[in-house]
């Protein structure tokens, strides 16, 4: 049980569920008095489907403009881009529909914007590192609504990863108001989602719980709802699977994300898994929904001699008490079909020291529950999961 610490609520006025997300953006953008919305969306979603025409057709003459070229990981130079889009729009309200990319995008642009930043560069003052607790940021004068096609569970926190391209490095950007104002949840937008994306996701969203259950700087209430999601997470996920038109489970998975993430809302600090994952991203490459199921079972053998007890509560949520954690998330993960190594992304030992040498001094592997004294420490930790 933990004894001691704090729990932070972060600045988001509501999560919106029932409504299709049409709907429910028009409702939000009157409820802002927002004149000129600028959409960020899924290319698939706004050309293979009528799921943005909708919103469109919804907005009327509130619609100022639609961006939908994302990047698979966010970088500096389009958020620049886009903010200089959405400025030239006019925009007063950015609502983001589509995955973790879409979503962060929409939050580093709406920095852009409030900073006039024009290129690459324009970021070199914010980025987080060690010891750094807030980007220096001014608040946003404009905000944004997310609409997520994924379980990925990003839109529940304030930070953003953008990538900075001169040195293929992975950079956390954090602000409170960079948390979207408003969450929108709709199961039927999801049908559009590939499978290997829809469960890869989840994994991340189940990293969120995992970590936070976790980390030493963890809370009581944070610990019962993560868990919580995590178990919802794993019966909605596991629906899909044999059901994948099934809305009643996507909507339970949908739910199981927004709970793993209650850490990550209140500022719980992730741990390796997450600080790994950003290397693996931003610097090889790796798609963001893989990097859990190639790290945790191996992360959590690592740790378990720091954090037995949230072990055992993870296995019992993960549908297995009694086994072995690491065992029992590497067999969840194996059902959905997901990559299981490092191998199987292509990750091989020739990138290990590269890795160790970012990752070493990347905040979340620093705020792992078991400390890293070296660099021979990761590297050791990536050969478990080679």
């Amino acid at each position: 049980m933990r004894s001691t610490g704090v729990h932070n609520f972060p600045a988001i006025d509501r999560v919106i569920y029932g409504k299709a997300a049409s709907e429910a953006i028009s409702e939000e953008a009157e409820r802002l008095d927002a004149k000129r919305v600028f959409l960020i969306v899924s290319r698939t979603l706004n050309t293979k489907t009528d799921e943005i025409e909708k919103i469109r057709r919804r907005l009327g003459d509130k619609h100022a403009a639609t961006f939908d070229g994302i990047a698979q990981h966010t970088t500096r130079k389009q958020a620049a881009e886009v903010a200089r889009q959405a400025d030239d729009a006019g925009a007063d309200l950015v609502v983001a529909v589509g995955g973790g990319s879409a979503i962060d995008l929409a939050k580093i642009v709406i920095m852009a914007m409030e900073h006039d930043i024009r290129d690459e560069a324009g970021f070199d003052p914010f980025p987080m590192g060690p010891g750094v607790t807030v980007s220096p940021f001014r608040s946003p004068q404009i905000r944004q609504i997310a609409v997520p096609s994924t379980l990925n569970g990003g839109e529940y926190n304030a930070a953003a990863l953008v990538t900075d391209e001169r040195q293929k490095l992975k950079q956390i950007f954090f602000h409170p108001k960079m948390m979207p104002v408003a969450i929108i949840l709709d199961p039927a937008l999801t049908l559009h989602t590939p499978s290997k994306l829809w469960m890869g996701s989840g994994t991340r969203s189940m990293d969120h719980g995992i970590e936070a259950l976790c980390s030493p700087a963890g809370t009581p209430l944070a610990d019962e709802v993560v868990l919580a999601g995590i178990r919802t997470l794993r019966e909605g996920m596991l629906r899909t699977l044999q059901q994948p038109d099934d809305l009643e489970a996507r909507r339970l998975s949908q739910y199981g994300a927004w709970l793993a993430a209650f850490g990550l809302q209140a500022r719980v600090p992730m741990g390796a898994s997450h600080g790994i994952g950003h290397v693996l991203g931003g610097t090889f490459g790796v798609p963001h929904y893989y990097c859990t199921p190639v790290i945790m079972p191996s992360l959590l053998r690592y740790n378990k001699p720091f954090t037995e007890d949230a072990q055992q509560r993870l296995a019992s949520a993960l549908g297995e008490p009694g086994m072995e954690a690491a065992a029992a998330f590497a067999e969840f993960t194996n059902r959905l079909g997901l990559p299981g190594r490092l191998a199987d992304v292509g990750i091989g030992e020739d990138k290990f020291d590269q890795i160790s040498k970012i990752a070493i001094n990347h905040r979340f592997v620093q705020a792992n529950p078991r400390p890293f004294k070296s660099e021979a420490d990761i590297v050791d930790l990536l050969r478990m999961a080679a």
